[in-house]
């Protein structure tokens, strides 16, 4: 089957200029020019050219000749506008064959060797005796049966300057990262820490902000230890520092962040160009802890940036070292895993969080996840279907012309609670019980159209008044950073009466002391109606109950980590409507974007 591309202005304004650079450049160059670009806007860092070489490509809806791989490595770096690794030029050719925009090969050289230098860093001093400590007061009971995970993650953080502790929703992450932060200012011994807490969106930056303030009273350190944990947590941009009118941050490489410590939660939403931004602006001597779940969709931008850092899903490996520094401190024996001698830069850096406190065994939701996780779409599907598990139900998508009538009852009885709210906080509180989760943003199945049926299905039964847009109830979300007015993207608020301000309308959000604040209609920044919202734009959320809508046809935008993902979002209740077979066909599919950090961080071990 031929690979189909559907170029923008960009594309060809960027394939344009280095056709007009080059030096005689050979035919093919303005499409390879045009499809590199592509790559990037499609969410690769970029082009495998041994994807496409010596075939024929649609572009455009025009079938296009690829040379064979040989004839464009050795003729390309002839043009004088495309180079070799190292070489300052628009286009950057690799021996692997990827062919990069030199800003995006920059970002992922940049990003592999602080994450390697890191990574092999050896030299921390520990207090072993006050470690040794610090693991029984902080992990009393063990996590049961086998090994203790969260152990094992707390002490690599410890002992690494590059630590990443990733794991489904309910297996602990957070409350790890707590002890660990608890155990490091112990080993600074009275010494001031500098600890920074980012996440890449508001959203996710308030609910690791609310974990971490309920998690750190409960820890059995001094009382000095406990007020030393931070509980301001930010986003990544302004960590940096945000410069208005710029692309750039105040903190880069030429003026570092102060912090000894730097945690980014969710880091599975970050781009690559966010990543390496934030890497070349650490200190040296700095430590980076990642936490996030890498079987999780990616950044909707360029780069799966966790995923790759993980290995691309391989399993964990730890050096003999390791292994014997962890059975020394904690008395924890790590089985069933590969332990090697030659070890790479990243091995003993990765820990996977396997028990999960949320789902236990009889947990539908956790039994669909683990099955959509493996490629088990029937095995997902079973669970789904079966009438007497409760927490997860079937439901075959309609056609989109019956799609209204069959979401009048789930869209009313979920809804109606949070519209009689009697307060703000109870709306806010109330609406976060459920939402709809769909898969893509147009089409009838896509999340401008059900927002507008959800509309719809809510006036015609008396529950919404929708004289005006902004009508009493209405859920918005904000999908652009202001900093002015600290609303960022993903931020959700709901439009209520302001009975202080003669009843006009004001919109409600949940404030970072755990109160709430309101903002006028006409000074918010570029927002959207949220009955429902993509996948996407649902990470870092969670919800009592989730309706994850799939369109009637098999599409490439559906896939296993947009399955796994949407059904994560669910605490308690997961409600799939889909058609048997794209439902199987998007579980058995993987999301593939092209880049070359996997290799560059793990060729070695």
């Amino acid at each position: 089957m031929k690979l189909l591309f559907e170029l923008t202005a960009t594309d060809r304004h960027f394939a344009a200029f280095i056709q007009n650079k080059a030096i005689e450049p050979p035919p093919w160059l303005e499409l390879l020019a045009e499809l590199a670009s592509n790559s990037v806007g499609s969410g690769n860092i970029c082009l495998n050219l041994a994807d496409i070489a010596d075939t024929d490509v649609m572009v455009d809806g025009f079938e296009r000749r690829v040379p064979p791989l040989k004839v464009i490595q050795q003729e390309i770096v002839t043009t004088t506008i495309v180079g070799i690794p190292g070489e300052f030029k628009p286009l950057v050719l690799d021996g692997a064959g990827r062919l990069y925009l030199y800003r995006y090969w920059k970002y992922e050289c940049d990003l592999a060797r602080i994450i390697a230098e890191k990574g092999a860093a050896q030299d921390i001093p520990l207090d072993e005796l006050l470690l040794r400590d610090g693991i029984q007061r902080f992990f009393p009971c063990g996590a049961g049966e086998g090994t203790d995970w969260q152990k094992i993650a707390a002490l690599a953080a410890v002992q690494k300057r590059f630590c990443v502790i990733s794991g489904g929703p309910g297996t602990g992450k957070t409350s790890t990262v707590v002890k660990i932060l608890a155990m490091l200012l112990e080993q600074a011994h009275g010494g001031t820490l500098r600890i920074a807490l980012a996440a890449p969106t508001g959203k996710a930056a308030a609910r690791l902000k609310e974990s971490i303030r309920g998690m750190k009273d409960r820890l059995d350190c001094t009382v000095a230890i406990k007020d030393q944990i931070p509980e301001e947590v930010t986003t990544i941009h302004r960590l940096l520092g945000v410069q208005p009118g710029s692309a750039r941050f105040r903190h880069s490489e030429g003026n570092r962040l102060p912090h000894d410590v730097v945690i980014v939660d969710e880091a599975s939403m970050v781009a690559l160009p966010l990543m390496a931004k934030l890497v070349t602006a650490l200190r040296t001597d700095a430590r980076l802890i990642l936490l996030g779940d890498r079987d999780q969709l990616a950044s909707v931008e360029a780069g799966a940036v966790l995923g790759d850092i993980c290995g691309g899903g391989r399993q964990e490996a730890y050096s003999v070292r390791f292994v014997d520094f962890i059975h020394t401190i904690s008395g924890e024996t790590i089985v069933d895993q590969p332990m090697v001698r030659d070890q790479g830069v990243l091995v003993d850096s990765l820990v996977v969080l396997k028990k999960n406190y949320r789902f236990g065994a009889d947990s539908s939701i956790g039994a669909v996840s683990q099955a959509v996780n493996s490629g088990n779409g029937r095995g997902a599907l079973s669970v789904l279907k079966d009438e007497s598990r409760a927490g997860s139900r079937w439901h075959d998508v309609p056609h989109h012309e019956k799609l209204k009538k069959a979401m009048e009852h789930i869209v009313t009885t979920q809804y109606r609670s949070y519209l009689a709210a009697e307060t703000p906080s109870e709306a806010l509180k109330l609406f976060d019980n459920f939402r709809i989760l769909c898969a893509l943003r147009k089409g009838p199945y896509g999340v401008m159209g059900i927002n507008t049926m959800v509309e719809e299905i809510l006036t015609e039964k008396g529950l919404i008044e929708q004289n005006n847009r902004w009508y009493s109830g209405r859920p918005v979300m904000i999908t652009v950073n202001d900093y002015h007015l600290k609303l960022f993207n993903g931020d959700i608020g709901i439009v209520l009466p302001d009975s202080e301000n003669e009843g006009n309308p004001r919109v409600w959000f949940p404030a970072s002391d755990g109160g709430l604040r309101n903002v006028a209609p006409v000074r918010l920044p570029a927002h959207e109606t949220v009955y429902a919202m993509t996948v996407h734009k649902s990470q870092g959320s969670e919800f009592e109950r989730v309706l994850l809508l799939l369109p009637e046809n098999d599409s490439e935008a559906l896939a296993r980590e947009l399955i796994y993902t949407g059904i994560t979002r669910a605490r308690n209740d997961i409600e799939v409507w889909a058609h048997k077979d794209v439902f199987v066909a998007a579980v058995s599919r993987k999301i593939d974007r092209k880049s070359g950090l996997e290799n560059a961080l793990w060729k070695k071990a």
